[in-house]
């Protein structure tokens, strides 16, 4: 297992200019995928026996400029690329993207803005302030458990004043939609031709032109698989007419969510497999015009599931009304993906701010100028760009000791029974969970240091360690 981790870890050496920073992104991430609580990086140093006096340099890690972002993310897909069991649809990887809140509180944080929340969930504020992240994740696993491995979060909003700075940043002032497609069209060039699923929120005329173009200019090869919301409409295919006159380009309108009762008879049962159950539903497909002044031509299967209605949409016309269903079931994968990640592995539990920062107020006046465009200063705005870099820096350790975690649960499931060390009321048969492998890890990660002491992660690890002279094999005890 630590041979695996070691194999994984050395790939994104060439990333690192320096060795000494190398050395710290592989202790932050075995310690990230170790840690018994979540407050702050003293947990790392704690969980691994780091000599205190390594703090400074630890955390100067994050705003080092011997990294990047953008070579660590490549670098992350060509080893989920070579490693991981994905998913393949028609020869095509799933990607599944969604938004992702977190509460922040930092007056001085950068990124920091009012975020309106919508969900059923009566303990959720309706207002918060804090991050907003869009995440891109992709499907492995097998047909008994299929992980979402989340391959790169970011942040989408209330930074983009900070990238109007800098002019190649120009992607990163899109709209939060617009961003997830480039987001997804970034993944699919590493991957190769890609099926992404979205929430309805997605579903709307920017994304559609943004994938169109990436489609069209040769970027990837890409289709989207997603909801509408049950007050959509759409079109038929426009008649021609004879004479002169410009062509129609839309036909009769249709509200969809009436076809439900005036198309009941044309629906028909099929057997699908949602959410790992097989279930009995209805469902109608239909290929019809969307989007007021667009009308591209979308696929939409209408599901009766008892006395539940839903539609769902995909860009793909080949694809069949199962396997959009099945789809979209996936789809969900990334809500278990956010919760182990807040839950275990506590990615967003970072605390960066810089002096730099004008103090955030939290009720602007309507046509009030924002505080950011305020800073003038090039070395502030200097400090401003290395602590969001710190901040993403950290989410995407996360997101490498998050997929390493269910890479380990899909590879080494089985060969240390779990009700040895961690008891469960209902344990998993076959693939454990990300809780179970971050439990076991940390059980018995000295004693695999002190077994395998000719991996370069265990040597890193035990060169920062409170006794660096103690033999390994004390580990073990």
């Amino acid at each position: 297992m630590l041979k695996f981790i070691d194999e994984v870890l050395s790939a994104f050496r060439p990333c690192f200019s320096r060795k000494a920073t190398y050395d710290w992104f592989v202790v932050i991430v075995v310690g990230l995928m170790i840690r018994s609580d979540h407050l702050g990086l003293t947990a790392i140093i704690r969980s691994l026996a780091i000599h205190p006096r390594h703090y400074e340099s630890m955390i100067h890690f994050f705003r080092s400029d011997a990294w990047s972002l953008d070579s660590l993310r490549l670098a992350w897909f060509k080893v989920v690329r070579r490693v991981a069991p994905l998913l393949y649809l028609h020869g095509r990887v799933v990607l599944v993207g969604d938004g992702m809140k977190q509460a922040k509180e930092g007056r001085y944080m950068p990124g920091v803005k009012k975020l309106h929340q919508e969900s059923e969930n009566s303990s959720k504020g309706e207002y918060i302030f804090g991050h907003l992240f869009g995440a891109i994740g992709i499907l492995a696993g097998s047909p008994l458990k299929w992980f979402c491995l989340p391959l790169f979060i970011n942040l989408q909003d209330g930074v983009k004043t900070i990238f109007s700075w800098d002019a190649s940043a120009e992607q990163r002032q899109d709209s939060h939609v617009v961003q997830m497609i480039n987001q997804a069209l970034s993944a699919a060039r590493s991957f190769g031709g890609a099926l992404l699923l979205l929430d309805r929120y997605f579903l709307s005329i920017p994304a559609l032109k943004r994938l169109a173009e990436g489609n069209l200019s040769g970027e990837s090869r890409m289709h989207i698989v997603t909801k509408a919301k049950l007050n959509a409409v759409a079109y038929e295919r426009p008649v021609r007419k004879s004479g002169r006159g410009r062509p129609p380009k839309k036909g009769k309108m249709l509200k969809l969510a009436e076809l439900f009762h005036t198309h009941a008879t044309a629906f028909q049962s099929v057997k699908v497999t949602i959410y790992g159950k097989e279930e009995t539903v209805s469902c109608l497909c239909l290929d019809l015009l969307w989007g007021q002044g667009l009308y591209q031509e979308l696929r939409f299967v209408l599901v009766k599931q008892g006395e539940r209605h839903s539609i769902l949409v995909s860009t793909d016309l080949s694809l069949e009304a199962t396997e959009i269903i099945t789809l979209y079931g996936y789809r969900f994968k990334i809500e278990c993906t956010f919760r182990e990640m807040k839950q275990v592995i506590g990615a967003f539990g970072y605390r960066f701010w810089s002096r730099s920062m004008p103090k955030l107020k939290r009720y602007l006046r309507k046509g009030e100028p924002h505080p950011m465009e305020q800073v003038q200063n090039e070395t502030d705005r200097s400090r401003i760009r290395q602590t969001l870099k710190a901040m993403e820096g950290f989410v995407m350790c996360s997101v490498i000791a998050t997929g390493l975690i269910q890479l380990v649960a899909l590879k080494f499931s089985g060969r240390t029974p779990a009700r040895f060390f961690r008891y469960l009321r209902t344990p998993s048969k076959v693939i454990v969970s990300e809780a179970t492998v971050t439990v076991h890890l940390r059980h018995s990660i000295f004693r695999l240091f002190a077994q395998n002491k000719q991996l370069s992660v265990t040597q890193i690890i035990r060169s920062k360690q409170d006794s660096p002279s103690t033999d390994a094999d004390s580990w073990a005890s």
